[in-house]
């Protein structure tokens, strides 16, 4: 098994610019059921692509692909056509959140927001608009979803991953990629990696990802990968204390920021004595947690809550 997406999962792109075509080239050599896009100034045309596949020698698998997706004028609209049940948003960061809201307007199981620099303020207004929705939002500002050999969604490289038996949820998308890499070459593997973002106001949290890893079968631990501000990877650590019954690794970054800067992504900054990176690797330590010293320790951390 995996969480969120898999073989089944049948994605449109919202945003067909260059960001968004290059990704989705991406998708599609990598195996992911890309099948369709929306634009709404392009309803009718067929965004073409063709390359070599991310699995060139895996048995049942062609080394080169060219897939024809056709382009819809709105999210409806593709859904009615494809069949879609997720959707990945590249669209710029002022029409992005229209774009999430349009997505869970078609019914959609899961968006998945890539685009960097939404307005807090129009996140908020889509954030309350999904309360009461079905719709799973991952995001925005992040790396995607990758479920290994099955499904990518997003800008992770695929080549990285080893199907597995362990979970990744994390804040940061470098340090995603460095933690995938890192279980791929000990041996340990992915069942899904889950970049959530590191935007102040996102579609969903640490522990919403902990009760998924949680309940999945195949997933045996997790690896969360948190950094300073905010109060998100405290409130993990209570679940951790009080839900988890496998085994949870961590690191988080920052150690050196200083008060007052912000490191990186939106939501990393330390205001008013709360979101300090020692807080929280305190917290998480007396949750249980497996704590990373640096970020070359991340597979070794894992390893060691395992055992």
């Amino acid at each position: 098994m995996s969480i969120l997406v898999g073989k089944d999962t049948r994605v449109l792109i919202q945003g067909l610019g260059k960001t968004g075509q290059f990704h989705t080239d991406k998708a599609i050599a990598y195996g992911t059921q890309m099948v369709g896009a929306v634009h709404p100034s392009r309803n009718g045309a067929v965004a073409h692509f063709e390359g070599e596949t991310d699995h060139s020698g895996v048995p049942g698998r062609d080394d080169t692909y060219s897939a024809d997706l056709p382009v819809f004028a709105t999210v409806k609209q593709a859904v009615a056509e494809t069949g879609a049940n997720a959707s990945v948003v590249y669209v710029p960061p002022p029409f992005a959140a229209d774009a999430i809201m349009e997505a869970a307007a078609a019914g959609l199981d899961l968006v998945v927001a890539i685009t960097e620099g939404v307005p807090v303020a129009d996140m908020i207004k889509a954030k309350r608009y999904l309360a009461d929705k079905p719709t799973r939002l991952i995001g925005p500002n992040c790396p995607g979803v990758i479920t290994p050999g099955e499904c990518k969604i997003g800008i992770m490289p695929g080549y990285i991953h080893e199907r597995g038996r362990i979970g990744v949820i994390s804040r940061s998308g470098t340090l995603t990629y460095e933690a995938v890499y890192q279980l791929t070459l000990n041996g340990l593997g992915q069942t899904t990696a889950v970049g959530i973002g590191g935007d102040p106001v996102n579609g969903t949290s640490f522990v919403d990802m902990l009760r998924m890893f949680e309940d999945d079968p195949e997933t045996e631990g997790v690896i969360m990968i948190g950094e300073i501000g905010g109060t998100a990877e405290e409130e993990a650590a209570e679940f951790v204390a009080s839900e988890m019954t496998k085994p949870v690794a961590g690191f988080i970054a920052g150690t050196t920021a200083p008060a007052g800067k912000r490191m990186g992504h939106a939501g990393a900054i330390v205001s008013g004595g709360k979101g300090t990176a020692a807080a929280k690797i305190e917290a998480m330590r007396a949750a249980g947690v497996v704590m990373a010293e640096t970020p070359t320790d991340m597979g070794e951390a894992m390893a060691r809550a395992l055992d």
